[in-house]
């Protein structure tokens, strides 16, 4: 586990500009750390979401990163080393959905290149995604010409369940619903469950 040190009076992050992002944002929670895993910036928000994904995995351990999150983290860092061009960031960004299945969050990390490699950043940037949920799979449904089978499959992707759990679930063998999920993958034009998610979500 990473434990992240206090605040350091000499970031040279704006914290005012950054207290008003997170104003204007007010759902999601905000993340910034330096390439050594220090941490610059946090709100409030980050850290109940956080307090969220370690209930979800059983654990109550506060001031203390999720292990997804470091995962992340640690990601980044990596392309950070190679992608050392300020631009970057724009095409630089990675997504991943966890947490409990019945209220989702989404983890969305950017990498923050600068030439002087100490002072590239990492962002992260955490929203619950279980209110938008049901809305957002009626939509889906529409736009991928995805069957009434085939969203029942999205929806129990959705609570984390294996393939074996979903047939289970549906009555049908563990075969049949990897051809849903791979018609699901088709129509959406993504490769991974994840990826599944995430369109379907929009996020």
């Amino acid at each position: 586990m990473i434990m992240l040190p206090q605040i350091s009076e000499e970031s040279d992050v704006n914290l005012l500009d950054m207290e008003s992002i997170a104003d204007k944002r007010l759902g999601p929670g905000i993340l910034m750390l330096s390439t050594s895993m220090q941490l610059i910036y946090s709100d409030r928000r980050a850290w109940e979401l956080c307090g969220g994904i370690h209930k979800s995995a059983g654990k109550a351990t506060n001031g203390v990163l999720p292990p997804a999150v470091a995962e992340m983290c640690d990601e980044i860092i990596k392309h950070l080393h190679v992608r050392t061009d300020v631009k970057d960031w724009e095409q630089f960004r990675i997504k991943r959905v966890l947490g409990d299945p019945s209220r989702p969050v989404l983890l969305c990390g950017f990498g923050l290149p600068e030439q002087n490699g100490s002072k590239s950043r990492v962002l992260i940037m955490i929203e619950e995604i279980g209110r938008r949920q049901e809305a957002m799979i009626d939509q889906a449904k529409e736009q991928f010409g995805l069957t009434t089978r085939e969203i029942t499959v999205i929806e129990n992707l959705l609570k984390g369940w294996t393939n074996k759990e979903i047939a289970n679930e549906l009555k049908v063998t563990e075969q049949t619903i990897k051809e849903h999920i791979k018609h699901i993958m088709a129509k959406t034009k993504t490769t991974t469950r994840t990826g599944i998610l995430v369109k379907v979500l929009r996020l």
